[in-house]
């Protein structure tokens, strides 16, 4: 399956988007590694039940990412269960303001999931959820179909209707990276490279 991001990560993808898309630094990878780049489903449920996200599995279309906001509740709204079933329908991974369990197996798996916290406490399963509606995720608001892209760095999330115009900035970003790490391998220092002041020089200007 293509890659909508164009493979580049979080960080190139904020870089390049130029807005306040960058979910807070609390929602995280939950194992080693994880990566996600897929539209998002979104899903609202109430902390401390999943219910809400077992529909949303049976909902989401394959080759989307789940979105749930659980209003950062830290209870393990998300284990192996629901990422087998995740994965067996095609969905790409969660990325949840809540918290989840199971990390190792998940790992195993091979699912994404990014979540606020990691926990063993349990839920109840009685509110059927919202889907498709818009949620806040990490302070960032997400509508279903919204570019989603997690990996060790963090997660951002990009308006359907610039995702691709900012992956074709990002393409040019990284071109720009690659001339640069060049330059430096070749000598060249890092305050040529970015015009900045040598040591001494801002002191100097204002020395009396």
């Amino acid at each position: 399956m293509k890659d909508p991001a164009g493979g580049h990560s979080a960080a190139t993808l904020y870089e390049a988007a130029k807005l306040p898309c960058a979910c807070d630094p609390e929602i995280r990878a939950a194992w080693p590694g994880a990566r996600v780049a897929a539209p998002a489903y979104t899903v609202r449920g109430i902390g401390g039940d999943n219910l809400a996200l077992h529909n949303a599995v049976l909902a989401a279309p394959a080759g989307s990412v789940l979105v749930a906001d659980m209003q950062g509740a830290r209870n393990g709204h998300w284990g192996e269960i629901l990422a087998a079933a995740a994965q067996h329908r095609g969905l790409a991974g969660l990325v949840i303001d809540g918290g989840v369990r199971d990390t190792v197996e998940m790992a195993a798996m091979g699912f994404p999931v990014f979540s606020r916290s990691v926990t063993v406490v349990g839920t109840v399963k009685d509110y059927p959820g919202d889907l498709v509606a818009p949620v806040r995720i990490g302070g960032i608001v997400v509508h279903t179909g919204d570019l989603v892209v997690g990996d060790a760095d963090g997660v951002v999330v990009l308006p359907q209707a610039v995702a691709a115009d900012v992956v074709r900035r990002s393409d040019q970003r990284v071109a720009d990276e690659a001339r640069i790490l060049e330059a430096i391998r070749n000598g060249t220092s890092t305050l040529e490279l970015y015009c900045l002041p040598a040591e001494g020089t801002f002191a100097g200007r204002h020395a009396h």
